[in-house]
């Protein structure tokens, strides 16, 4: 059960298509898991599927099969499943006729797992804050690797092939004019089976290779997707790297594998007619093509994420198979800005909900880097279409996307291809005021969908590390820095939107929720709390950066009758609160705040300044004199000016 136990958590990560194709309706999903055991104990391997004296052995493994599923379904408590594994089991009698057809599957979709394990890297669902799973390219290329090679032996069958139908046929010509010669006879009926041996051979070249193809197309399609994944996640400030090239080379060699199988296989119509597994093999080759083809769209540059109406921005489309189109006519990409309810659709939509200014651009290739681009330069939104909203829904939380279509023909391909692509998810506002609250929305999409959703949707609630972890990407990225949020901050933070000051309890798995992130307002305040943290990012961002990367935040104070301790922390919204804590010489203690300093009061004079010039203060937590620890944040004194005017200082007095 080994194999089956490290398929199992892959399972949620394969298209659909790949499913289907992997576990067939005649032996479901079902089967493989509930006798995954005994599955993996028979020796499949050890058939020869076109050995019609195994078949009796092939078919008391069909009824063992029958038998033990029977059972499962007899001990299995939900009645849905066991009328449905019922049901399975009387379907597997199709195999009663042709039991080595069992074994052949079986044995097949054995196969396609173990290469799915070991070729495809999976991913492993939402990547963690400080780094994304890069599935390696080198697998993808050893897969490619192998196809070429087996491309090259069904092709060198193939000229086997024609050297035996060449001998056999000089060698017919030479039985009708020598009659009765054992010998010849004997050296013609070796080539005839030569050849059948070589046909049979090549056909099941030609089948594997096909079964190779869709596998590693899997692998590529997966590894586009997980790109697209890495990109979306980029909006929190996780790392991504935008290089296409390696999957634009790892698509061109696919398509190119897939040409040469499809002209081998046409070639086996020439030299045997349409054999048994033609039709199958044309019309597997046939769809792994256009799921290439359609998969090779993708918004290599998104658009801003946030969008103002009647402003100018820019995105790029890019085609990974442009060296490939027909050369010819223009191929021209449009866009229109749809719905949330239309992008769930998966079809171009006839109702417009938006008018798009510049909507249009050309597929153009570039000979220097071989990207095929088209380029959206000065794309604005004129007008917008809002959605009937639900109860309390903002226009901040309506979310759209920009959906790119155009039709093209692949060289070798006589049919063109209506292909498509979809962009992040985006708010339209009409005020800069919104933006703060459409970019909530953004980033909670960002942060908590999942990765192959229904667009776009994303939970109302979430466990509060899980939002920790979005909010330290978030901070790391805008400050610029890589001192993450620590354990203290995320107490503090959690402390505020749950409004509970005096717990001390882990956090960790409390839900928050959409409303407590950016609905609700903060208690005794007028703003929510993502209102409240990314004006704490943009405050450390322009005026403490240098103090938050050297971890400069606790300070002791002393005068004569008092020792105290200032802890910076940001106490209401883009303001930097000091709260001082006296510890008097009769062992009280008293609490003040000094008046919080606002982003411009840290432009006129910075925080290290302003310590300096608390005379009260003179050392810092734990008990380091406040010059030798501030001395490289204060202030070089200004020489005189040249029109012999003295310079002046402003001076921060505290009394406490």
């Amino acid at each position: 059960m080994a194999l089956w136990a490290q398929m199992t958590p892959q399972l949620q990560f394969l298209p659909t298509q790949i499913l289907n194709e992997l576990y067939p309706d005649t032996f479901p999903l079902d089967v493989r898991h509930y006798l995954a055991s005994w599955i993996e104990e028979q020796r499949w391997e050890n058939f020869d599927v076109d050995n019609m004296e195994q078949e009796p052995q092939a078919r008391r493994l069909l009824d063992q099969m029958v038998r033990l599923l029977q059972e499962v379904a007899q001990h299995n408590p939900n009645v849905v499943e066991r009328v449905k594994l019922q049901h399975i089991s009387r379907n597997l009698s199709v195999f009663q006729q042709q039991p080595m057809q069992l074994v052949r599957t079986v044995r097949d979709i054995l196969r396609k797992e173990r290469h799915l394990l070991t070729q495809v890297q999976i991913p492993q669902g939402p990547p963690a804050t400080n780094g994304t799973p890069q599935p390696a390219r080198e697998d993808g290329k050893t897969d490619v690797d192998n196809l070429v090679l087996k491309v090259l032996e069904i092709q060198n069958c193939r000229q086997t092939l024609h050297q035996l139908q060449e001998d056999l046929n000089w060698e017919k010509q030479e039985m009708e004019s020598i009659q009765g010669i054992c010998e010849l006879q004997n050296r013609i009926q070796q080539l005839e089976y030569n050849y059948s041996v070589c046909a049979k051979k090549r056909m099941q070249l030609l089948q594997e290779a096909v079964c190779a193809l869709e596998l590693c197309q899997a692998s590529l399609i997966l590894r586009i997707k997980s790109w697209r994944w890495e990109q979306h996640r980029a909006t929190i400030g996780v790392q991504f790297d935008d290089n296409l090239g390696p999957l634009q080379t790892w698509c061109e060699q696919l398509l190119g594998v897939n040409s040469n199988l499809r002209q081998e296989l046409m070639l086996v119509k020439r030299d045997h007619g349409v054999v048994e597994q033609f039709h199958t093999l044309q019309e597997s080759l046939a769809h792994v093509l256009q799921t290439l083809i359609k998969n090779s769209l993708v918004v290599d540059k998104q658009p801003p994420q946030v969008i103002k109406t009647q402003s100018k921005f820019s995105t790029t489309v890019r085609y990974l198979l442009g060296e490939k189109m027909a050369p010819g006519k223009p191929v021209l990409l449009k866009a229109q800005i749809i719905t949330e309810a239309q992008a769930r659709q998966g079809v171009v939509p006839n109702e417009n909900v938006g008018e798009l200014i510049n909507s249009t651009a050309i597929l153009e290739h570039n000979t220097a880097s071989k990207n095929t681009c088209a380029t959206f330069r000065n794309m604005s939104i004129r007008k917008i279409k809002r959605a009937d909203r639900k109860g309390s829904e903002s226009v901040t939380e309506e979310k759209f996307a920009l959906l790119f279509t155009t039709e093209l023909t692949i060289t070798g391909c006589e049919s063109p291809y209506s292909i498509q692509a979809i962009s992040l998810p985006v708010v339209v506002i009409v005020h800069g005021s919104q933006e703060i609250n459409a970019m909530a929305t953004i980033i909670w999409d960002c942060a908590f969908s999942e990765p192959d959703r229904v667009p776009f949707i994303v939970p109302e609630r979430v466990p509060w590390k899980q939002m920790c972890e979005a909010l330290s990407s978030k901070f790391m990225s805008e400050v610029q820095t890589q001192r993450c949020l620590d354990r203290y901050n995320f107490h503090f933070l959690a402390q505020k939107i749950f409004d509970q000051p005096d717990i001390t309890e882990d956090f960790s798995n409390m839900p928050v929720s959409w409303a407590q992130f950016n609905k609700e307002v903060l208690p005794g305040r007028t703003f929510t709390f993502w209102q409240w943290f990314e004006g704490v990012m943009d405050l450390t961002k322009k005026c403490l950066r240098d103090y938050w990367i050297t971890d400069e935040s606790v300070f002791y104070l002393t005068d004569t009758n008092s020792k105290v301790l200032i802890y910076r922390g940001f106490a209401v919204k883009c303001l930097l609160c000091v709260i001082v804590l006296f510890f008097c010489s009769d062992g009280g203690r008293k609490i003040q705040n000094i008046q919080p300093f606002t982003k411009k009061d840290l432009d006129s004079a910075g925080l290290g300044d302003r310590i300096r010039d608390i005379n009260c203060i003179t050392h810092v937590y734990p008990d380091l004199p406040k010059n030798e620890v501030f001395k490289k944040f204060f202030t070089v004194p200004s020489p005189p000016n040249p029109d012999g005017y003295l310079p002046f200082k402003l001076t921060t007095v505290v009394n406490p």
